[in-house]
């Protein structure tokens, strides 16, 4: 399954609401789960952003339609990076001849 790293920041709706961040994600993971993928790990990070999730879904359409619902309710905006295991790596190289 195709793994997203987010690199996540709230919005001025999410800092204000930042008391349910962690009911919030609970929310997204269930609707990760019923997308057919699995939000792996989420931490509430300081610095740069304000949280990293990092989550597995079937395919990138259901990735990205994932990112859009979630983007959609007004509370963050993220930035996210496709990632790659050693395998699949492995077989982006080889596509390289």
């Amino acid at each position: 399954m195709p793994t997203f790293i987010s690199l996540i920041n709230w919005t001025n709706d999410g800092i204000r609401n930042s008391k349910e961040t962690v009911d919030r994600a609970k929310a997204a993971a269930k609707l990760a789960e019923r997308m057919g993928g699995s939000l792996k790990d989420v931490y509430w990070t300081v610095g740069e952003y304000d949280i990293v999730a990092i989550a597995d879904f079937p395919d990138d359409e259901t990735g990205t339609a994932f990112l859009l619902a979630i983007g959609s309710q007004g509370n963050l905006r993220s930035a996210t990076l496709r990632a790659f295991t050693a395998e699949e790596m492995t077989g982006v190289l080889e596509k390289l001849g």
